[in-house]
């Protein structure tokens, strides 16, 4: 029998639809394995086992009765802890929210469970998503799959802990400036940035919500297709038939390529090769909007995570890990003449980024310029905190700013991604150039 706790998305749901897997037999397996884990309540905020085992028989009696919802119909998922979850508390990582119950769930989570996917429960995360690392001494700060050491990455860490270690095979996150596709990268993983707007907040806790984004962290990129349609209520794109050759992709030298450690660039540089032995054509270019718009992010999202949350923070400050809350203040410092020129900013740059790619299938770079740090080195050395975190994040917060989807690939190397930046709304591209992309990559390296 097939290891269902290494398999993808697809082809769990491929073997409920041919009798193979029982939904029932699967969620009990995954929450087995859960609470047998040795990482689970550092993985874990809380399960929804209740939940989990009704809608796993529900899935059943329909696999039965050939009423199957979609391919992913008794599929188990994890959300991360800020999906509101209709009677089970969802607390984004932080005191400040403790004990709060939302009344219903989420719209990602409502599309989730009418399309037949099965809740596990909520994942540790960021507090209040605001951290590129995953460190969190106010909850749990789940380990890296490659360095239990070190941490998983941020916001959505319990997310891509959740799959990397086997105990769900897709962990639903949301990306503000990366929080899916860092934590993917250090662990492995397949994670999609959607456009901003394109999956409706409704539900879920914001930091920015100009930016806040919603995703999934996966095994492949067909299960990444396949969620984006759950989430949204719609159909997957059809992967068939991709393929590199002839695919035409830029590498972004501006800014992306500055500072990456011998790692991720020598793992950069292989999927390169790769790539192009497989037919793609590559080349580089230079994008003066992206160094333009990069000093602005301090700007803008520190202003608009400030403005959110305010007043529950200054009424209970004591309660935060300080590096959060002094990242949070600091959005006190910025005028709102300052706020609306860099908005301007952005747009210019948008038009400009568009008008620059429009002959390119996607643009490439380094997920992360680093690898996954220690995470009690973090706790301890505040300049390294600040000076990693911000790293980390670089080269996913382009795409945030831009307003562009991307997906992050696992290179071959341990915790080194490949990043995928498409055209505003163009997931469904992306997704197929992503697609060919991983075919690409599992060719033997050069």
């Amino acid at each position: 029998m097939q290891d269902w706790l290494k398999m993808s998305m697809a082809d769990l749901g491929r073997g409920i639809a041919s009798g193979e897997i029982d939904p029932i037999d699967l969620t009990e397996e995954y929450l087995t394995a859960i609470k047998a884990h040795p990482f689970s309540t550092r993985i874990y905020a809380r399960l929804t086992e209740e939940r989990a085992r009704a809608e796993a028989k529900a899935a059943s009696l329909r696999a039965k009765a050939g009423l199957r919802r979609g391919p992913l119909d008794g599929v188990p998922v994890s959300w991360k802890d800020l999906f509101d979850t209709a009677g089970t508390a969802t607390e984004a990582g932080t005191a400040l929210l403790k004990d709060r119950v939302p009344e219903t769930d989420a719209w990602a989570l409502q599309n989730a469970t009418q399309a037949g996917l099965v809740c596990l429960g909520k994942t540790h995360m960021s507090e209040l998503a605001f951290s590129g690392l995953g460190l969190n001494p106010v909850t749990e700060t789940p380990p890296c799959v490659n360095d239990h050491g070190a941490v998983a990455g941020g916001s959505s860490s319990g997310a891509a802990a959740s799959v990397a270690f086997g105990l769900a095979p897709c962990g639903v996150g949301s990306d503000t400036g990366g929080s899916v596709r860092i934590p993917a990268a250090w662990n492995d993983l397949v994670g999609l940035k959607t456009t901003a707007t394109r999956i409706p907040l409704t539900g879920v806790v914001p930091l920015c919500e100009t930016f806040d984004t919603v995703g999934p962290l996966c095994r492949t990129v067909e299960d990444a297709a396949l969620m984006l349609a759950a989430l949204e209520g719609g159909q997957a794109v059809d992967l068939e038939g991709v393929s590199a050759a002839g695919l035409r992709l830029a590498i972004l030298d501006t800014i992306a390529l500055d500072e990456v450690r011998e790692a991720p660039k020598a793992a950069f540089d292989s999927a390169i090769a790769r790539l192009k032995a497989a037919g793609a054509t590559i080349e580089h270019i230079k994008a003066p909007e992206v160094a333009d718009i990069m000093p602005l992010s301090p700007i803008l999202f520190t202003s608009e995570a400030y403005g959110t949350w305010k007043t529950v923070i200054e009424a209970a400050p004591d309660k935060m890990f300080p590096e959060i809350l002094a990242r949070f203040r600091s959005g006190a410092g910025h005028s709102a003449a300052d706020y609306v020129a860099a908005w301007q900013t952005i747009e210019t740059a948008r038009q400009h980024w568009a008008a620059r790619v429009a002959g390119y299938d996607a643009v490439l770079l380094p997920s992360a310029p680093i690898l996954p740090p220690n995470a009690e080195r973090l706790m301890s050395d505040s300049d390294y905190y600040i000076t990693e975190n911000l790293l980390s994040l670089r080269n996913t917060r382009i795409g945030n700013l831009l307003g562009l989807p991307a997906i992050t690939l696992p290179t071959g190397t341990p915790s080194c991604g490949i990043l995928l930046m498409g055209a505003a709304f163009g997931e469904e591209k992306l997704l197929r150039v992503a697609a060919a992309t991983e075919k690409a990559l599992t060719r033997e390296a050069l």
